[in-house]
């Protein structure tokens, strides 16, 4: 894979610096070296950037305040010459801030720290499909319950009952339904019963126990239930 790159610095020698510190990279592409903020932004309308060298102290407009207005933030490294605004430049997410001069070294931490951030967002998308919370209708009131504090939830005819580790709440929906509400870390294993397997003390093919809790398998639900489970390994 090769990310794209936009080097931002009013100085030429500091430009053809870090252009030629990419230049030791396979995986990294220079799509434009610009003089000013103004002249990148036309750049940042036509191309998708992934990282963004930006020098802070520039002429008519500080990299700072051009990448706070930036509608779609790239990646960001900042560059200066000034070490007054560390601080500022990790507010606003920077990946790294450096110090000029550059050397190859610096240069080189800076990349592996994007690299990590890299590594990390692409294993994000498995965990993008679980939701944090939904809200339950609770003595007239919309109740907001976290999804991943959750033991387990248990039918009661026209109602439910949804256990957590200090509370319980009952709300009137079939379990059915409720259990379209939920996602991925969340299994029926009987016509009453629904877990969630990130709770799962211990098993048996009769019944599942969270905590002291013993909660019955359904027929229905037991081969589903140990092939997950038994990925889950």
């Amino acid at each position: 894979m090769s990310y794209k790159c936009l080097i931002i610095d009013d100085e030429k020698l500091a430009r053809g610096l870090i252009q030629n510190h990419l230049s030791q990279l396979d995986d990294f592409e220079l799509i434009a070296s610009c003089a000013s903020a103004i002249e990148a932004s036309k750049i940042l309308q036509q191309e998708t950037i992934d990282l963004l060298f930006l020098d802070i102290e520039m002429p008519l407009l500080k990299g700072i305040d051009f990448f706070k207005n930036l509608v779609h933030k790239p990646n960001v490294i900042f560059t200066t010459a000034y070490r007054d605004y560390a601080v500022e430049g990790f507010e606003l997410n920077a990946v790294d801030y450096i110090v000029k001069p550059i050397t190859f070294q610096r240069f080189f931490n800076a990349i592996e720290k994007f690299r990590a951030l890299q590594k990390i967002a692409n294993q994000q998308p498995e965990n993008k499909t679980l939701k944090e919370f939904i809200y339950i209708r609770k003595d007239r009131k919309q109740v907001k319950v976290y999804l991943a504090d959750i033991l387990y939830v248990e039918s009661l005819k026209d109602y439910i009952r949804i256990h957590l580790a200090e509370e319980r709440h009952v709300t009137k929906s079939s379990i059915s339904a409720f259990e379209e509400k939920l996602d991925e870390r969340f299994i029926r294993i009987h016509r009453s019963y629904i877990i969630n397997k990130h709770k799962v003390s211990a098993y048996t093919k009769k019944d599942i126990e969270i905590g002291a809790i013993e909660i019955p398998v359904g027929d229905n639900f037991r081969e589903n239930l140990m092939t997950i489970l038994g990925d889950e390994k």
